[in-house]
């Protein structure tokens, strides 16, 4: 994945959050450090803290250094980096604040994924958009590119999910702030690296998270876009 991005046209940096994997994963890429210097980066974490505080983490690492866009992908490959560029257009020339790599709109498609989990997939987002009345079709993506004034904007440490609820917090945080959220379609590919982490848990935090979350914003004041 890391010689896969570097090889793109449009030059990327690549920061890895490791929270003590078991697999060698901080080896290998401290390894490639040499490799490209001021190109990629690590991050460690000691134990198991949840995919959201690791996304929080290198949000607040990027925003610290003043990325003007900021992704978060997956490194299974089941994000195609040729799709990278697409996301960028689409905030640096086409006026997005934030673009989504969606498999549930036209010219999207899911390959070689069970049908189970893409009609739990599908339906999860179905059911976001009928509780929330947020008009992204695809509310679970992971897929992701940010303005750096949509980072700077959200209160980071209000978001308090950490499964896989916490691409639904996001996305319902920054539409409800107001910026405007455009849905890229791409093909989604089932993993050829690594195992899902999904659980019942998991799953348990976005049903449930979902209404909590809905219920809480109708007191809450969220923050205006800067424009800056």
């Amino acid at each position: 994945m890391i010689r896969k991005v570097f090889s793109l046209p449009k030059v990327f940096h690549v920061l890895i959050i490791d929270d003590g994997s078991p697999d060698g994963t901080a080896d290998i890429v401290k390894r490639l450090l040499q490799e490209f210097p001021g190109k990629l980066f690590i991050e460690e974490r000691k134990g198991k803290l949840g995919l959201g505080t690791a996304y929080i983490h290198g949000f607040k690492w990027a925003i610290a250094r003043k990325y003007d866009y900021i992704f978060e992908m997956d490194c299974d490959f089941s994000h195609n980096p040729d799709d990278l560029s697409r996301l960028y257009t689409a905030c640096a020339n086409e006026g997005a604040d934030m673009s989504i790599g969606s498999r549930y709109i036209r010219g999207a498609n899911v390959v070689n994924w069970p049908l189970g989990r893409v009609v739990m997939s599908y339906y999860a987002s179905v059911y976001v958009r009928l509780v929330t009345g947020i008009k992204i079709k695809d509310t679970t993506a992971g897929f992701i590119c940010y303005t750096r004034k949509v980072l700077e904007t959200i209160p980071l440490d209000e978001i308090r999910f950490i499964g896989y609820a916490f691409q639904i917090e996001m996305k319902f945080t920054a539409w409800k702030c107001g910026f405007k959220i455009t849905e890229v379609p791409i093909i989604f590919t089932d993993r050829t690296e690594g195992t899902s982490k999904m659980s019942k848990g998991i799953f348990k935090e976005a049903i449930l998270g979902v209404m909590q979350m809905k219920w809480k914003s109708l007191f809450r004041k969220y923050p205006k876009i800067s424009k800056t």
